[in-house]
């Protein structure tokens, strides 16, 4: 026999209504009372009726997310963050790839596969900041990363200053004072390379380090063999170094082959510290140092505010939210 809601709201101690705000992402239920109802849920292996609701309600009961890339380690596990909690509340993803680039995100945006969709969690990349208009859609849409601000639309990202800022703060707390920035991207300002870059600079000139131009190393992608072939490149120059900023791990791990094929140690030689803390990090060696960005907490709070437009929340302002981060301290940067 299925599980009931009246069931879930016996075993919570709360009304069915309070159980169904709960499991469709209603924002205003204070943290005991969600938690309760979460843990009713999961222990009685409750299963929302979907196609009951989606009668009823004229919706789907499904969500889609648009994101770069699944063979980028962060973006997969952000995909996995986000599954999880959207089925938390009964919900469905659809997961489609843009590969980055402009013309498909809005190719799929503006594409008739949407519409088989409540609403769009939209991790932009192509897109910037001048193109906010063109993400104004008639659908629930929350923007996800840092190319579109202050957009039409509710936006969740991470704290990339001031995260990238700590991260080097840590390293010439260790007494590294010739500190790489690896991947940077030419002219950037908003995006995720601008704002690192920014956060790097930050933390020189709080410490009273000149910035180098030459120590700024750029990587058009931001995969292993990317990080891997500009860090060749600049041991190829000769230029004397002791640590590394990542701009993400996949571009760390990369370095870091480099950088032992050509006779450094790690962390003796050169510390490095990568951002997203993926699953990997742990298990490298030597494990990787990293920014957790609170990638569950954006999926959380992504899903949560989606769901709350889909039912109805037509407040005219649009939330922007940035999750909290964490610097993990591994082997790559030991003292």
């Amino acid at each position: 026999m299925a599980v009931t809601l009246r069931e879930v709201a016996e075993a919570a101690g709360v009304s069915i209504k309070t159980v169904s705000n709960v499991i469709n992402g209603y924002p205003y239920i204070s943290k005991q009372t969600r938690a309760s109802v979460e843990a009713a849920v999961e222990s009685l292996g409750y299963q929302p009726n979907l196609s009951a609701r989606g009668l009823r309600s004229g919706r789907t009961g499904a969500i889609s997310l648009v994101i770069p890339d699944l063979k980028n380690p962060y973006f997969a596990e952000l995909a996995d963050s986000v599954m999880r909690a959207a089925t938390k509340r009964g919900v469905a993803v659809f997961i489609e790839q843009s590969g980055g680039d402009r013309e498909r995100e809005l190719a799929i945006l503006h594409g008739p596969q949407m519409r088989m969709a409540d609403g769009i969690l939209f991790s932009v990349l192509g897109l910037g900041q001048d193109d906010a208009a063109l993400v104004d859609i008639p659908r629930p849409l929350v923007l996800l990363g840092e190319r579109i601000f202050n957009g039409p639309a509710d936006h969740v990202t991470m704290k990339n200053v001031e995260a990238s800022r700590a991260a080097t703060e840590h390293l010439l707390s260790l007494g590294r004072t010739a500190v790489v920035a690896l991947g940077a991207h030419p002219d950037e300002v908003i995006g995720s390379a601008g704002l690192r870059l920014a956060g790097y600079r930050q933390a020189l000139e709080a410490a009273g380090v000149e910035y180098r131009d030459d120590l700024v190393v750029e990587a058009g992608e931001w995969h292993r063999v990317d990080g891997a072939n500009a860090m060749r490149a600049f041991l190829e120059s000769g230029r004397h170094f002791d640590g590394v900023v990542a701009f993400n791990d996949s571009l760390a791990f990369g370095a870091m082959r480099a950088i032992e094929d050509a006779g450094f140690r790690i962390p003796q030689d050169v510390a490095i510290v990568g951002f997203d803390d993926v699953d990997e990090t742990r298990y490298s060696i030597p494990t990787l140092s990293s920014i957790d960005p609170g990638r569950d907490d954006i999926a959380e709070t992504a899903v949560r505010l989606l769901l709350a437009r889909i039912e109805g929340d037509e407040k005219a302002t649009f939330d922007e939210y940035e999750a909290p981060f964490r610097l993990m301290v591994r082997e790559s940067s030991a003292s």
